[in-house]
């Protein structure tokens, strides 16, 4: 089956985490009820905008992290990002009120605001997002991007069959023509397909992608905070989380955090491992020593094997996405142009770059999450 079509699930089991122990969650929970038990609630919290003072019965005391929730949503998102909060907010929020972060290209309007800030237990923040965040940066060429997304849903050459063809006669058991007809009693027949690319035609995914990859970090809402958590639309969790996760990543030195991977579709990103190799080439010196190249490539970086951590439930470090390796980093991609050339999505560039400029033991796999 081609891999870009199958929705692989690769469990984070791959030669460099090998070895590395589970982490025991009941523990870590029991660890931190321990710390803040011992500790007055008055003490200081850090530049933390989350305070742990004042809360209501059933919510957790003691220290909390420089963290917040980010979504990116539109208006018409309202009622699938409603289930989205309402299930992290029961299986962990409600007992550590976090702070929520919305963003959106548009205004967001007031049912959308009525409505997200009833649920969430923190303080719930919109953003408009800048304009030469989410749009073509002035070296694309326009033209060239909107035949890349014509051809991403074009029909392909028909594929002309006679009776002497060497297709396999179950086969052509199997089809069935026009009216009926069943292709084997046919003397000439055509077939044509249609790419289909999954979001191939569309520029605002396209924006999205980019803004995700080398912006949200950026905006003046989310300057405050330390670690964020990334929440989509029809999101779910389905178990409880009882500690905090955020303080697991600040306290463990951790930087990119994830539930899953999978593989990427090859057609949208034909020439990225080619940017991220011309990239390494440039700056050596940016590549951890105990990197996690292993994860992306099999045959020791030479190709990509199109294995990406799943961008939709991330949790990392901002500061990591901020800094100069990461920046110079996304700086190069966005001037080979794929997010728009291409379909570049933000999961592989996120993937890439945590997996080749941080320490591998610094991206965690919350396998107790689901």
């Amino acid at each position: 089956m081609n891999q870009s079509i199958a929705v692989l699930f690769k469990i984070y089991t791959t030669n460099y985490h090998a070895g590395a122990p589970l982490v025991d969650v009941e523990k870590i929970a029991k660890q931190q009820h321990e710390q803040d038990s011992s500790s007055s609630q008055s003490d200081d919290n850090g530049s933390s905008p989350n305070s742990a003072s004042g809360l209501p019965t059933g919510v957790y005391p003691g220290k909390r992290a420089n963290a917040t929730f980010v979504t990116l949503a539109r208006n018409s998102d309202i009622w699938e990002i409603a289930k989205s909060i309402r299930h992290v907010e029961d299986r962990f929020n409600r007992k550590f009120n976090y702070d929520w972060v919305f963003l959106n290209d548009k205004p967001f309007d007031t049912q959308f605001k009525k409505v997200t800030t009833a649920l969430t237990s923190g303080k719930a923040k919109y953003g408009l997002i800048p304009y030469e965040h989410w749009s073509f940066p002035d070296w694309i060429d326009q033209e060239k991007a909107k035949a890349v997304r014509e051809d991403m849903v074009s029909f392909l050459p028909p594929l002309v069959f006679t009776q002497s063809s060497s297709v396999p006669i179950a086969f052509l058991k199997t089809c069935v023509f026009l009216g009926g007809v069943a292709l084997a009693d046919l003397d000439c027949f055509a077939l044509q397909a249609q790419r289909k690319i999954i979001y191939g035609d569309s520029t605002t995914y396209r924006h999205m992608c980019r803004y995700e990859s080398g912006f949200f970090f950026r905006h003046e809402l989310l300057l405050d905070y330390e670690y964020y958590w990334r929440v989509e639309p029809s999101v779910e969790l389905f178990c409880d989380v009882n500690y905090d996760v955020f303080r697991f990543m600040a306290e463990n030195d951790k930087k990119y955090g994830f539930v899953l991977s999978l593989y990427e579709y090859v057609e949208t990103i034909p020439t990225l491992w080619d940017s991220v190799k011309n990239f390494t080439k440039e700056h050596p010196e940016y590549i951890h020593k105990n990197n996690a190249m292993g994860f992306l490539s099999d045959d020791n970086g030479d190709t990509y094997n199109h294995c990406h951590y799943w961008s939709n439930f991330e949790v990392g470090n901002l500061d990591f996405w901020r800094s100069k390796e990461y920046m110079d980093f996304f700086e190069k991609l966005d001037k080979d142009g794929g997010f728009f050339y291409e379909r570049w999505g933000d999961a592989p560039v996120h993937s890439i770059a945590a997996s080749l400029l941080l320490d591998k033991s610094q991206i965690h796999f919350f396998e107790d999450i689901a």
